[in-house]
């Protein structure tokens, strides 16, 4: 979808996706020292706003101007402050001190554009921070729920590790995760790509 359908889709008073933050983030972030965290492709800002509720200084990346108005309007619902800014993710440059927590959930991009996002995300990663990623997994398309009909927007995990290791990261979890989706028939189970890395702090030199 380009940035016109996602305005058409954010459109209208009403949340498309939920006010509560993605299940993953909350699992991931638990123990993490608030610090700087950079949330690309934030849509509505949900994940944002939570990130800013725990003491996160949060900037907010999206290229809809309809998706950050909702989400400057959430997070003054939620009396936080974050930094919106409106730009394609694979075409943002992160300043060069970096950030302590990147965050990349459900980007719905093609190849190459993808490629060149999560370079972004994970150049963006400050020493010591942490990039989290959360996509659609190919899986999905005949084994899980909802999601994205189209192939060719659907992760693997070498997707993101092959980005994340070329980057100088180092790998802490990389698997197909489930999650659960509350549907008027009951849950129903759906294949999300996971991966979490780090950048390692510079050795110290002795004196």
């Amino acid at each position: 979808m380009d940035r016109e359908q996602w305005d058409e889709r954010y459109g209208g008073d009403e949340l498309v996706w939920t006010s509560v933050p993605n299940q993953f983030l909350v699992s991931e972030v638990a123990g993490l020292p608030p610090g700087r965290a950079l949330d690309l492709a934030c849509g509505e800002g949900r994940n944002s706003v939570w990130l800013a509720e725990q003491g996160w200084e949060v900037t907010g990346v999206d290229f809809s101007p309809v998706g950050l108005a909702k989400a400057q309007r959430l997070a003054q619902s939620r009396h936080v402050d974050v930094r919106w800014v409106e730009s394609a993710v694979q075409e943002w440059t992160a300043p060069l001190d970096g950030f302590d927590l990147v965050a990349v959930f459900y980007l719905q991009l093609p190849q190459p554009e993808r490629s060149a996002a999560l370079t972004v995300a994970a150049a963006s990663v400050a020493p010591g921070g942490t990039l989290l990623v959360v996509a659609h997994d190919h899986a999905n398309l005949t084994r899980g729920f909802g999601g994205p009909p189209s192939d060719a927007v659907l992760y693997s995990v070498t997707d993101v590790t092959d980005v994340a290791e070329a980057e100088d990261l180092t790998i802490q979890r990389a698997e197909q995760v489930v999650r659960v989706v509350v549907t008027d028939a009951g849950g129903r189970e759906a294949i999300d790509t996971l991966v979490r890395a780090v950048r390692p702090m510079p050795e110290s030199r002795p004196m």
